[in-house]
């Protein structure tokens, strides 16, 4: 059992009563439904308080990003040094503003004239916009023990520290004044930022979320706290166990630029070693998988787990075959797309390890749960649509040719993003941390699909055409994110999908439950089954983009695990694929073939290895044995 909120983790003690939860001050909602309705959102969202977007002539500041995820239009750069006015399509019913912990200091003190270091040379070359900063502040990050710049922070990293401050009652302020305390509960904002720690130039990010307005007076970011460990840690300490009322989920994301490191537990069976990983497990229960910078769900060809290649791994990949192969160690240099892929790098190889670690020590770290986001560092978030994409990057990625041709990491292969799906009872800031926090989630790769996944042992096999089929499954199992209790009946484990597509989306094609697990010798598999629709002559019009062939408004089906074995510990989750769309690319080479000749096109516009179609998708969180 992971221990309690307030509870101590010191070797040999008794844990402390769970304290009373915090409810921040508010009317209650007018709306609130038991069975839980579906509210989407981003939880990944970068402003000008960001180094690299305020170097990309972003200008947004987190309360411009909440009326913006709220329906209002902003203004952001455009090409050629231009600018344009962006509206999302559909208000979110949440966000979080997570902009790096690294550098708030800086960033304020470099554009605050009078600031103790504006005029050093760190800062007018940051006010220039000079390559070699942008540069110097992320290779900074990649240090085991990284350095705040003297020049602009002081001997100590008082000054920057002192100016990080402002900027966390700022944030806090933009949250407090988008967050709607009204009975009709239209919009929840979260206080929040990212822990940037780069380590080797592996990707070990986690953007940290607060579930009141209680927080900590200043965030921790890899100055800090140089390592995962250190970060539980200090959220342990200074907001679970410091602040009354104070609680936080960390949720790492790109693990498909980590080589091998950001899921790479090393727990042994003492107690010691299990108290850290009940405190991962409960501070971290959820993982990005999907946004701007690729899909980390799974990839074909690495090693160490056994099963038939799955032909929707390839989505939205930035590092494309042939690549290098971790193997059971670990690499470097990912945020720069080179070095190694490891099987740890996917969400199914992240799972399958915390399978082994629970079979070795008792405890599994890596209970992981399903979000993803978009990483906008334009300060819109939730603007996820192909046919609508702006780029993320500012000024970098501000027209169709600077979006082709654009050096930002992954460049033509970047993707508007995804969103997180919660289900919740009502839309405050409670229900739905709680949510995120049981696992409640899901994640879309754009599209407002709405999905349910329930798994036990006696579901009925004709639930999918009742039509108490939500309440018959919490009644007789669990929901996306649970554990099944112990075995009843003779028969394996069923499951039930049932989704229902975007509105303004494309039609479902197919819904499918992935089985991960490990045999008695300890191998690791992995099964993809489909339980409803499947395989269709759906396409696109290259020419025109326009979608052709038949789809399905919903989907429903459960499956019985035949194969099951009470010895293996498993997880299942679902995945829901769309009919082909139109990429984003694919519609910027058609915008500049109006007016430019073939010759003049980018070449990416001829690429075959760049996809001119995209299979939008949901993927539920797990439910385990």
């Amino acid at each position: 059992m992971l221990l309690a909120a307030g509870a101590s983790l010191r070797c040999g003690s008794e844990p402390e009563p769970e304290p009373e939860p915090w409810v921040d001050t508010r009317e209650p909602c007018s709306e609130r439904d038991p069975m839980r309705n579906v509210y989407f959102g981003d939880l990944h969202v970068h402003t000008a308080n960001s180094f690299d977007a305020y170097l990309s002539d972003v200008r947004v500041d987190p309360a411009q990003a909440y009326r913006f995820a709220r329906g209002e239009t902003i203004t952001i750069p455009g090409g050629a040094g231009g600018t344009q006015q962006v509206t999302i399509d559909r208000p979110l019913d949440f966000a979080a503003v997570t902009d790096h912990a690294e550098y708030l200091g800086e960033v304020s003190a470099c554009t605050t004239p009078g600031a103790p270091g504006y005029e050093s040379d760190t800062c007018v070359g940051f006010r220039a916009n000079s390559p070699s900063i942008f540069v110097g502040f992320g290779t900074a990050l990649s240090f085991e023990e990284p350095q705040r710049r003297e020049d602009v922070c002081g001997p100590d990293g008082a000054d920057c520290l002192a100016a990080a401050r402002d900027v966390w009652s700022r944030v806090q302020g933009a949250a407090e004044d988008a967050y709607d305390r009204s009975a009709a509960c239209s919009f929840t904002s979260f206080v929040a930022y990212e822990w940037s720690a780069a380590t080797a130039l592996s990707n070990l990010h986690r953007n940290v979320i607060f579930r009141s307005s209680q927080v900590p007076p200043l965030p921790v970011s890899s100055f800090e706290a140089t390592s995962a460990e250190a970060l539980w840690a200090s959220l342990w300490d200074e907001c679970v166990q410091g602040i009354n009322g104070c609680d936080v989920l960390a949720i790492p994301h790109n693990s498909n630029w980590s080589n091998g490191r950001l899921f790479n537990p090393e727990y042994a069976a003492t107690d010691g070693d299990r108290q850290q990983a009940e405190r991962q497990a409960r501070l971290e229960p959820l993982v990005e998988i999907f946004q701007h910078k690729g899909d980390s769900e799974c990839e074909n060809g690495v090693s160490g787990i056994l099963g038939e290649p799955d032909e929707l791994c390839g989505f939205e990949k930035l590092v494309q075959p042939p690549f290098m192969d971790c193997g059971d160690g670990v690499g470097s240099q990912g945020m720069t797309g080179a070095g190694c892929l490891s099987r740890r790098d996917f969400l199914r190889g992240a799972l399958l390890t915390g399978l082994e670690v629970e079979r070795d020590i008792g405890v599994n770290p890596l209970r992981l749960g399903v979000i993803a986001s978009t990483d906008t560092h334009n300060g819109t978030p939730g603007q996820v649509a192909e046919d609508s994409y702006p780029g993320h990057f500012g000024s970098r990625e501000g027209g169709p040719l600077e979006r082709l041709t654009a050096v930002v990491p992954g460049g033509v292969r970047n993707s508007p993003g995804g969103l997180v799906a919660v289900w919740a009872e009502e839309n405050t800031r409670e229900a739905l941390f709680d949510a995120m926090r049981r696992r409640e989630t899901y994640g879309t790769s754009g599209p407002r699909i709405a999905v349910r996944m329930f798994g036990g042992w006696e579901l009925p096999e004709d639930m999918c055409a009742r039509e108490d089929l939500v309440e018959l499954g919490y009644e007789r199992g669990v929901p996306m994110g649970g554990e099944l209790p112990p075995r009843t009946g003779s028969s394996g484990p069923a499951f039930v999908v049932s989704a229902l597509r975007d509105p303004e989306g494309a039609p479902l094609q197919r819904a499918q439950i992935i089985k991960g697990w490990l045999d008695g010798s300890g191998q690791r598999h992995v099964e993809v089954h489909d339980v409803a629709g499947g395989d269709s002559d759906a396409s696109v019009d290259p020419a025109s983009c326009a979608p052709q062939g038949a789809g399905a408004d919903s989907l429903c089906g459960l499956w019985r695990d035949p194969a099951f074995d009470p010895a293996q510990p498993a997880f299942y989750y679902a995945r829901i694929v769309e009919n082909p769309t139109c990429r984003w690319s694919a519609r910027d080479c058609l915008t500049l073939a109006e007016t430019l000749p073939p010759e003049e096109l980018p070449a990416v516009c001829e690429d075959p290895t760049i996809p001119k179609t995209i299979q939008e998708r949901a993927w539920t969180s797990p439910i385990w044995l």
